[in-house]
């Protein structure tokens, strides 16, 4: 296994490609933006520049519009098994850049080696299973009437934007886009503007594997700018968008002049409900899991914790002892669990937040202070607080880091009611050997997405979104279709029926 002091070496070797600036990528062409404009994107390790990006805008956007319209006709046009060919390649590629893929968004993101040495391989998988479907992506139903038959196909929408956050970059990037260009659509992309630069290598290798100029455009910028010239713009039919709960309010405001369809992947405040007959050694581990790895900055962590009363003190022991035993450092040192959040300005957000909990009365047992870190970035030690409140701001708000709250409940009804108390629902996590209360439980659980008796374990071919604050829509198998395509019936008589004379 490579040291730190190597992976240093090899993700300085592959930053130094952009210390020339990253360009947009517009019509299959390096662009800067119209106006010239630049911004710097900073590493979260030692908060140096790693490079200055384009600013892309209004203007911008349109130019990126207009290069995802003209091809689209020609694209949407390509047979299945010809995208599907495409795709396949594009994974291929990929592949063969795992390394780069991987350095690059630790540096970018501060997270962690550990976890990012997988991100090009599940971006990789994700093209692959869409790849898969592109052939069959059109396929409807024949539906029978009397005296007639329906069939139905599905068409690509058109020209779409795609807003990815800036956790996990590079593999939500594929989520969302994989799907789009199976289907025959064209893409305008925006991605986060604090983690920029594995979609600069995303679309750069979807090109050199075949992909046309023009079927992915790449626009650098922030939300107030690019973003909502993107939701706004009439020739991009849909947005699928992955980040916050506010956020995705504002773009269902800015589409709404030109009804865009949208689909939204938002916060979550997701619960782990734990009882007295669990496989407790199990669950601890997934909890902790859930919540500390990828820096808990990730859509689905368990950042709740609710526990039977009964063993409340005992489990939670166990948390902490596992939650101070984790390694924080350099997101490169393969030791390394957790590295640095994502930018100064979130790492204050997520110590006002340990602050507020220590303030509202909840008992600190693990963590709750800024940790040293090599580069003195922006480090945070993996909290836990117990005895807490369901009140409390620290079990109801989105902290989007390592801080995880534990609420005791007494029963089953108040387990329940305590895990619906709150504004998300994108996922849940259910432990229990009782499989009655399984069935029980997650039929009146409120939210998309519930694992029982295990982790985050994803399934390409299941739904992916959230109920409540957490989002609209659905991704993943023929879900992911549904949205980037229009549903046709096409009605055909099978006989002479009456038709009503007017007129004459």
């Amino acid at each position: 296994m490579p040291s730190l002091e190597d992976n240093i070496a090899r993700a300085s070797a592959f930053l130094a490609r952009f210390e020339a600036g990253v360009k947009n990528r517009i019509g299959g062409e390096d662009v800067d933006a119209l106006d010239g404009t630049q911004f710097e994107t900073i590493s979260p390790v030692d908060l140096k520049v790693l490079a200055r990006v384009a600013h892309g805008k209004a203007a911008d956007i349109d130019w990126a519009a207009k290069a995802a319209k003209a091809v689209f006709p020609a694209w949407a046009a390509l047979s299945g098994e010809a995208r599907r060919d495409i795709l396949n390649r594009i994974a291929g590629a990929i592949e063969a850049r795992a390394e780069e893929i991987a350095l690059v968004e630790c540096m970018d993101t501060g997270q962690s080696l550990k976890f990012m040495a997988k991100a090009a391989l599940r971006g990789a998988e994700n093209f692959r299973f869409f790849a898969a479907r592109a052939p069959e992506a059109r396929d409807g139903k024949a539906l029978q009437a009397p005296g007639q038959v329906n069939i139905t196909t599905r068409v690509p929408i058109g020209p779409v934007g795609v807003i990815t956050p800036w956790n996990t970059p590079f593999m939500l990037s594929t989520w969302k886009i994989a799907p789009a260009l199976a289907a025959g659509c064209t893409v305008v992309h925006k991605p986060a503007e604090l983690s920029p630069l594995t979609a600069r290598l995303l679309v750069e290798i979807a090109e050199e594997a075949g992909l046309p100029a023009g079927v992915w455009n790449l626009v650098n910028g922030f939300g107030e700018d690019a973003g909502r010239a993107l939701t706004e713009h009439p020739l991009i039919k849909a947005i699928g968008f992955v980040g916050e709960s506010r956020t995705g309010s504002m773009i269902m405001q800015q589409g709404a002049a030109t009804l865009k369809r949208v689909h939204f992947e938002l916060g979550g405040k997701n619960p782990v409900i734990v009882f007295a007959d669990a496989d407790l050694e199990r669950a601890a581990d997934a909890a902790v899991f859930m919540i500390y790895s990828l820096n808990g900055e990730r859509c689905t962590s368990s950042s709740r914790l609710l526990v039977e009363a009964s063993i409340h003190d005992a489990f939670t022991a166990r948390l902490a002892e596992k939650a101070k035993r984790i390694k924080v450092g350099h997101p490169l040192d393969p030791a390394t669990v957790i590295g640095p959040l994502i930018h100064p300005v979130h790492e204050k957000k997520v110590l006002d937040y340990i602050a507020t909990g220590k303030a509202e009365g909840a008992t600190l047992a693990a963590g709750g202070e800024k940790a040293e870190g090599p580069g003195g970035g922006c480090y945070v030690a993996p909290t836990l607080f117990t005895h807490a409140a369901n009140s409390m701001r620290i079990a109801q708000e989105e902290i989007f880091g390592p801080v995880l709250t534990a609420i005791p409940f007494k029963d089953e009804a108040e387990a329940l009611a305590l895990a619906n108390d709150v504004a998300y629902g994108l996922s849940g996590y259910l432990w229990t050997s009782d499989v009655t209360r399984a069935f029980r439980f997650t039929q009146a659980l409120e939210a998309g997405m519930i694992w029982v008796n295990s982790e985050n374990i994803r399934h390409l071919p299941t739904p992916f979104g959230g109920v409540k604050s957490s989002g609209i829509g659905r991704d993943g198998g023929d879900w992911s279709f549904d949205f980037y395509m229009e549903t046709k019936n096409i009605a055909f008589a099978t006989g002479a029926h009456a038709i009503p004379k007017l007129g004459g």
